[in-house]
């Protein structure tokens, strides 16, 4: 999820790091779709090595879309996630590695967001449910046409996208399935690595990527000027791909359109809320009552830049006359931690930083000012260094008053400006829709002039329909039905506006003296005079600091370690704080994917657990049924809506929780068992592929190296200098020419007929333990040219910048990585 708003707050900042995908379409010829070849160059003037898939970014928009209608089943959800690697693959065309990465059991630092991020998704989703059944039980008794229940569909509950499930156990086997048909079928595919690493490989997607990519780093085959390419939603791929030091790193996103219309959940048709449903139209012979449902208009893909991030970071960042050495590796490095303190998925933000206020604005301009009287930079290869850290913390601590002042007037002056545009609003609207020509309505009095008559009906028609709502609106013109009258008198009832001019509750009022103690009475329930609670706060918080710069540096230090507070301390509270302990065990393992489960599911999500298992969860005898609330509160905390708020949910008791679990363990099925086992990546190629032959010799004789500690090592010659070991795979069966679909998909992927793709289990180059990855550039990297001026830094700051699909002041966007083509343009005889 990374650092909420701060990929809008960049992206405006540094307008040139955002680039349009070039995307070539398949085409239609007599009926027939001829897919892209994507083994031919690719049309974004760029070629990429790696391709790296976040999968859980495109699970989730394919299995529950928020722009259209959900998928039917399982089948169509399958379909969707192939549609969207196929199209990804078209985009970037990987020359060397496709990894494909599921996210897997999470440290436990990350299961506290997870928890509460499933816990509001069974509670909203049984609202919703409720609420949905509520108006359209009222629809029908007041004789409104409804579309029929389909008795085929399944309501898909999300929460199901969590390791251990059976969805996502059939989920890896259909990816499985997926490679290998790309692989014996696809040209664009035939000369690649593929890994596929799935839910029951411990770790979130991202971080099994960097772990990649810090591994092979370390190899003294590894290319320094490797292309990567990483798909993703989430803010803080930005600072994973700074913390890297590759020279050329890009991300690709979907791009962010504001304000898109949804369908309704009544009756699937665009143009209103679902308290407002009237239901389908009566007759729909009737061409004046169809009310047309709007098309998916589909996605477009940017791509982000890294190198260009580093660029604009050097312009802000020159510090000319530091008494130590320059090193922007390591500025990079502290720019890259100072975002951790607006926020991030495993520690909450400090209460006076809020990106939205220019929170990393403050914090680098302090970080200047300071940074020559620390001695030195802020972190080195993911170590926190806490004298100079307390510096900044003690700086932004002194702000503290004049920024919640600030925060209180610009809250006053938004909800001021927000009334008065209601009012005007209010006050200058009309009806949603006045037909035009003939049936304008005419002013009382004189001084108008009489409505042209129609000229071209069939015209006039089709600009009524083409308005927003328009059909809704002649019904309601039109109907003189009490049935109709009655259901929109209902919708107006069931509506619940917002009342904009309510100010949300907030006890703690951080504008006022006094607010300190008022804020540790209201969040932890002590007095801030209770000194040793604080040190334990700060210690826990500078804990956390320390965990996740290693997470992001080094990989996870510790898979046990959490932040044990729903607030965070202020930034004044961070003194005396070098001496403060920051190291973690090295020996801790991760939960396996059934623990998981029971740590993060709600009960009302207990039909993925074994039967024992969910017993756990509701069973008022239980030894851990406080762990399982039905209900709860969220915490405003100052903010307007519910899913800003704080979910104030127990922490799970990690000792209590395993003694439950030990009774009930052997009631596991064999299937379960596997479920809850932990995997290996796997590493698939086809025939044309230098690693076949390999793999194959492995597999010849019916003896394959077993386990990892009878592994044999890829040739890093054979695999585009990619280094690691492999051994038996138990799905891959040698000889086997026929594979079939691990589940029906009809319509998209048939038997493979001639299979030739061999696998293997696959493992990254091991390293000793306490081993440290330097983060710097690797000798012989080389950059792209330049493209930042500081002038652009300066042009953005006076309020340009990309801003999604509307732009900005100053701003155009940029389609492709050659900067030289030639934009088209009008000739001039266009504009007579």
């Amino acid at each position: 999820m990374g650092v909420p708003a701060f990929f809008r707050w960049l992206s405006r900042k540094y307008s040139s790091i955002v680039i349009h995908c070039n995307e070539e379409k398949a085409k239609e010829i007599d009926g027939v779709t001829i897919p892209v070849d994507t083994s031919l160059p690719n049309p974004n003037d760029i070629e990429f090595d790696n391709l790296y898939l976040d999968m859980n970014g495109i699970i989730h928009p394919c299995s529950h879309p928020e722009d259209r209608p959900a998928p039917k089943n399982e089948q169509e959800i399958m379909i969707a996630i192939f549609d969207s690697i196929d199209r990804l693959f078209s985009i970037v065309r990987p020359r060397r590695v496709l990894y494909m990465a599921i996210d897997g059991v999470a440290p436990r630092a990350k299961m506290n967001q997870q928890r509460s991020r499933r816990f509001r998704a069974s509670k909203e989703g049984v609202e919703q449910t409720e609420l949905k059944a509520s108006i359209r039980a009222e629809l029908l008794r007041n004789g409104m046409r409804l579309p029929e229940v389909d008795p085929k569909a399944e309501r898909f509950d999300s929460n199901c996208i969590t390791p251990g499930t059976e969805f996502m156990f059939r989920l890896a086997a259909c990816l499985r399935f997926y490679i290998i048909d790309r692989l014996n079928n696809d040209p664009g595919w035939r000369n690649i690595e593929v890994i596929l690493s799935d839910a029951n490989v411990p770790g979130e997607g991202e971080h099994k990527i960097m772990d990649f990519i810090r591994k092979q780093r370390g190899q003294p085959d590894h290319d320094p000027n490797t292309h990567h390419c990483i798909c993703g939603a989430d803010a803080d791929l930005i600072m994973l791909g700074l913390a890297t030091h590759e020279p050329n790193f890009t991300i690709i996103r979907e791009e962010f359109k504001p304000n898109q219309p949804r369908p309704c959940g009544i009756c699937a048709q665009y143009g209103h809320e679902m308290a407002d449903c009237c239901g389908l139209p009566r007759d729909q012979s009737d061409e004046l009552n169809v009310v047309q449902s709007q098309p998916h208009a589909g996605t477009n893909y940017i791509f982000i830049r890294i190198c260009v991030i580093r660029e604009y970071i050097k312009l802000e960042m020159e510090m000319p006359g530091l008494p130590f050495k320059y090193d922007f590796e390591n500025i990079i490095d502290d720019w890259v931690m100072m975002c951790f303190f607006v926020g991030n998925d495993f520690l909450p933000h400090l209460p006076s930083l809020e990106i939205r206020e220019g929170a990393i604005d403050k914090l680098v301009r302090l970080y200047k000012d300071i940074v020559h009287q620390t001695g030195g930079y802020l972190t080195c290869n993911g170590k926190v260094n806490l004298s100079r850290v307390e510096k900044i913390m003690m700086g932004i601590g002194k702000l503290e008053d004049e920024i919640f002042r600030k925060r209180r007037e610009s809250d006053v002056n938004y909800r001021a400006r927000e009334k008065a545009k209601r009012q005007r609003t209010k006050r200058d609207q009309g009806p949603s829709y006045i037909p035009g020509s003939q049936f304008a309505p005419t002013p009382l009095g004189s001084g108008f002039e009489s409505p042209n008559p129609l000229t071209n009906v069939k015209q006039s028609i089709l600009e009524m329909r083409s308005k927003d709502d328009a059909a809704a609106s002649l019904r309601a013109m039109l109907s003189k039905s009490s049935t109709s009258t009655q259901a929109e008198s209902s919708a107006a009832k069931r509506k619940k506006e917002d009342n904009d001019d309510d100010e949300p509750d907030d006890d703690v009022r951080l504008w006022e003296d006094g607010w300190k103690e008022r804020y540790f009475r209201a969040k932890f329930n002590v007095s801030m005079k209770d000194f040793e609670f604080r040190r334990t706060l700060v210690r826990c918080y500078v804990e956390g600091l320390c965990w996740v710069l290693l997470y992001y540096y080094q990989g996870c230090a510790s898979w046990k370690w959490f932040f044990p507070f729903h607030y965070a301390p202020f930034a004044s509270d961070f003194f005396d704080i070098s001496d403060l302990p920051n190291e973690f065990p090295t020996n801790t393992q991760p939960k396996r994917p059934l623990e998981q489960l029971m740590c993060v599911f709600p009960e009302a999500s207990g039909q993925f657990l074994p039967t024992t298992w969910r017993k756990l969860m509701g069973d008022p005898e239980s030894p851990i049924i406080d762990f399982y609330p039905e209900d709860f509160k969220i915490d405003l905390n100052g903010k307007k809506y519910a899913w800003q708020g704080v979910a104030l949910l127990p922490f799970v008791d990690e000792d209590r929780m395993m003694s439950s679990l030990t009774r009930v363990y052997d009631d596991l099925t064999p299937q379960e068992e596997k479920r809850n086992s932990r995997g290996n990546d796997y590493l698939f190629v086809g025939v044309h592929h230098p690693l076949h032959a390999l793999l194959k010799g492995l597999y010849e004789g019916g003896t394959p190296p077993m386990s990892y500690d009878e592994a044999a090592d890829i040739d890093p010659g054979l695999a585009h200098g990619m280094a690691g070991k492999v051994w038996n795979d138990e799905h891959c069966k040698v000889g086997q020419t026929v594979v079939h679909a691990p589940v029906p998909i009809h319509n998209c992927l048939d038997s493979v007929m001639n299979n030739q793709v061999l696998s293997m289990a696959f493992k990254d180059p091991a390293y000793p333990e306490g081993h440290i990855f330097e983060a710097k550039l690797l000798p012989g990297a080389k950059f792209p040219p330049p493209s930042v001026k500081p002038q652009d830094l300066r042009s953005n700051d006076r309020g340009g910048g990309y801003r999604g699909n509307r732009g900005g002041n100053h701003w155009q966007p940029v389609i492709g990585f050659n900067h030289h083509r030639s934009r088209s343009a009008l000739d001039p005889s266009s504009h007579r």
